[in-house]
C-alpha cells in the first residue's frame, strides 16, 4: 500500500467498495453510488485533514472559460482558463454543460473537446473544495449538473483531444468518449486520493468501462502518473496524435 493509501485507508476502501459495486450497473446508477459515497468521505476526518493542510488561493475566474464555435456539423468546445490549467470550476462545469446542451438538442451535431494552455484539464479547481455548505447539497449539485452524464449521453459523438498534464476530471470525463486522442507527452493521473477522495467526475465509472476495474483501482490508489503510451496500451486513450 502506498502512502496515500495508508494515510487515508477509509478513503481506499470506499474507492474499493464502489468500484466492486458498480461496475454491472447503469451508468447513471453508478454516477449516483460514486456522488454518495464522495459526499460520505467530504465530510470524513481525512478529507477535513487535508482541507486544514491545503493553501487557498483567491478565486480566479474569466469572462468566458469556455468558448463554442460551429463549423458546419462540428460543435469545438475548448476550454480557455488556461492560468489555472483549466481547472473545472462551478462557472466552467455551468459552462461546459451549457455546450453540451447544444449537442443534445442537435442530433447532427458532433463535438471536438480541447483545451487551451499548458494541459487539457488539471481536474476540479482546489479552492473551491469545501467550499459549498454541506455533502449533501455537494451531492444533490454533482448529480443533477453532471457532467459525466452529459459526456456519457453524448459519447458517441465526442473527440477529446488532450494534452499536458491531465489530472482527476481532466482524465475520468474524457474516459466517458467515444473517442480520445493525446499527444506524445500527455500524463494521467487520479490524485484525489491523498486529498482523503476518491474519484468525483465520473472516474468510478468511466475508466473501469476502458480499462477494467483492476488498472482503475491502480491508478486511483497509486496516485501516481502514466504515460501516453501506457494509457493507449491500456485502452485509456485511442491514439497518440503524430
Amino acid at each position: 500500500m502506498n502512502d496515500a493509501a495508508e494515510r487515508n485507508p477509509q478513503a481506499a476502501a470506499v474507492l474499493r467498495d464502489v468500484l466492486r459495486m458498480s461496475t454491472d450497473l447503469a451508468v447513471e446508477d453508478a454516477l449516483v453510488v460514486e456522488s454518495l459515497a464522495y459526499s460520505t468521505l467530504q465530510s470524513g476526518t481525512e478529507h477535513r485533514r487535508w482541507l486544514a493542510s491545503y493553501r487557498r488561493r483567491p478565486l480566479q475566474s474569466v469572462d468566458e472559460p469556455v468558448v463554442v464555435r460551429r463549423e458546419g456539423d462540428t460543435l469545438h468546445i475548448t476550454l480557455t482558463r488556461s492560468q489555472r490549467r483549466n481547472a473545472i470550476d462551478a462557472a466552467t462545469r455551468d459552462a461546459l454543460l451549457d455546450a453540451f446542451a447544444i449537442a443534445d438538442a442537435d442530433p447532427d451535431v458532433d463535438i471536438v473537446w480541447s483545451g487551451t494552455g499548458p494541459s487539457f484539464c488539471s481536474g476540479g479547481d482546489l479552492d473551491e473544495f469545501g467550499t459549498l455548505d454541506d455533502p449533501a447539497s455537494a451531492h444533490l449539485i454533482r448529480t443533477t449538473r453532471s457532467l459525466g452524464a452529459a459526456v456519457h449521453r453524448l459519447c458517441g459523438r465526442i473527440t477529446v483531444h488532450l494534452h499536458g498534464r491531465c489530472a482527476g476530471a481532466g482524465v475520468e470525463l474524457p474516459a466517458f468518449a467515444s473517442r480520445v486522442t493525446a499527444d506524445a507527452g500527455t500524463t494521467f493521473l487520479l490524485p484525489e486520493l491523498a486529498m482523503g477522495l476518491i474519484p468525483g467526475a465520473g472516474g468510478t465509472v468511466s475508466l473501469p468501462r476502458r480499462i477494467g476495474r483492476e488498472r482503475t483501482a491502480q491508478l486511483a490508489l497509486s496516485g501516481e502518473p502514466i504515460d501516453a503510451r501506457t494509457a493507449l496500451d491500456w485502452g485509456l486513450i485511442d491514439e497518440i496524435n503524430a
